[in-house]
């Protein structure tokens, strides 16, 4: 497997397209991450069956979040997609999350070509509310069983909120 952090940069994060690693496949409990130091795939654990991920979830290559993990993604395609695969992405907000007491923001993204919705995807507002809802109630509640209140959801914010949190990680990756 090729070591991403090696071969992408965050990509082209002014114009809101971004180079975005997949983890998990949406629908799985496998809770996959990327290993920096062996540069690649690990299982981490297995969540409750009541707790599969409701998107896709991935990562920014060249980016570190204040937990000291790439930059989350949650990617939203109608389709599952396969754990190791890189696609450029269109950034349309951002979740600002809080676990464990430590900041670990999510980037929610789209494909970048994606002509199945023909490209209508541009902001949260065009995702269905009860979407939001379900990714909200799935983070604020994943970890409840192994540790009550553990996981926040703190708001839901926009391209450019989103947009500058990733720079952010970005100048921290730079001075890692």
């Amino acid at each position: 497997m090729a070591d991403f952090n090696q071969i992408l940069d965050a990509g082209d994060v002014d114009n809101g397209i971004i180079n975005v690693v997949v983890e998990i496949p949406e629908g799985s409990t496998h809770k996959i991450e990327w290993d920096r130091k062996h540069a690649v795939m690990k299982l981490d654990r297995v969540e409750p069956q009541i707790f599969a991920k409701p998107t896709n979830y991935g990562f920014i290559p060249q980016t570190l979040d204040e937990d000291g993990d790439e930059l989350d993604t949650l990617i939203i395609t109608r389709n599952p997609l396969p754990t190791g695969i890189y696609m450029e992405a269109r950034v349309i907000g951002i979740m600002k999350f809080v676990d464990d007491g430590e900041v670990d923001d999510k980037v929610v993204v789209v494909p970048a070509d994606d002509r199945d919705a023909g490209n209508e995807i541009k902001t949260l507002a065009d995702l269905p509310a009860q979407l939001i809802k379900q990714i909200e109630f799935h983070f604020n509640n994943y970890k409840a069983l192994k540790k009550p209140g553990a996981t926040k959801v703190e708001h839901w914010g926009d391209v450019e909120e989103a947009k500058q949190v990733i720079r952010e990680c970005q100048a921290r990756w730079k001075n890692k």
